[in-house]
């Protein structure tokens, strides 16, 4: 290891990859107001591959005004259904209203990641993975939403596969840390290429 990344995020599951993968973090979030963003973007028509970029890079470009001689991480995942976003669920009913228009159907999970160095974007990546929900029944909806609304309120679309979300899927394709939100595996390649991990 020859340097740190900063990850300009809050998300513990990004952080535990990134560190499980051996890979030196300093935690700093970038608080941006993403809601105004993904609005204004949305109203402009952005395509939800664009919405996940922009706010990936807000985040990476703040948090590097605060370590400029560091390679800062900003990163956003944004869910995507007949180019609605969906976002984070903010009540109960609104997490059981996002399952129930997913149910039975396909959706896109878009994770972005943006480096920056020196107050400027270095690297950048958009990962695209397609879930289809099955038809679950309303009865087992509620309960899920009720065991585990402590966990998925943090999650866009109201579920985490990696608990008992998964049980919601029919079908899962595409790369399982782009799920999780970051796209680690091109992450990896451009922080070995950069000298931050070890060839």
């Amino acid at each position: 290891m020859t340097t740190e990344l900063v990850l300009a995020s809050g998300s513990a599951i990004r952080a535990q990859l990134l560190r499980n993968a051996g890979v030196q973090i300093r935690v700093a979030p970038a608080v941006i107001d993403e809601i105004s963003v993904r609005r204004a973007l949305e109203a402009e028509g952005a395509p939800p591959r664009d919405v996940a970029d922009t706010l990936a890079e807000m985040k990476a470009k703040k948090a590097s005004s605060k370590a400029p001689d560091h390679l800062v991480l900003g990163c956003d995942q944004v869910l995507a259904v007949d180019r609605k976003i969906i976002s984070k669920p903010a009540t109960p009913q609104e997490a059981r209203d996002q399952l129930m228009l997913l149910r039975d159907r396909k959706h896109q999970l878009l994770s972005a990641a943006v480096i920056y160095k020196d107050g400027k974007p270095t690297w950048r990546h958009v990962s695209t993975a397609r879930l289809t929900m099955r038809a679950f029944s309303e009865s087992y909806i509620d309960g899920y939403i009720d065991r585990n609304w402590q966990s998925i309120q943090h999650s866009v679309g109201g579920y985490k596969l990696e608990e008992e979300g998964v049980r919601l899927f029919a079908r899962v394709e595409g790369d399982y840390f782009t799920i999780l939100g970051l796209p680690l595996l091109e992450l990896l390649g451009y922080l070995t290429i950069s000298g931050v991990v070890e060839e």
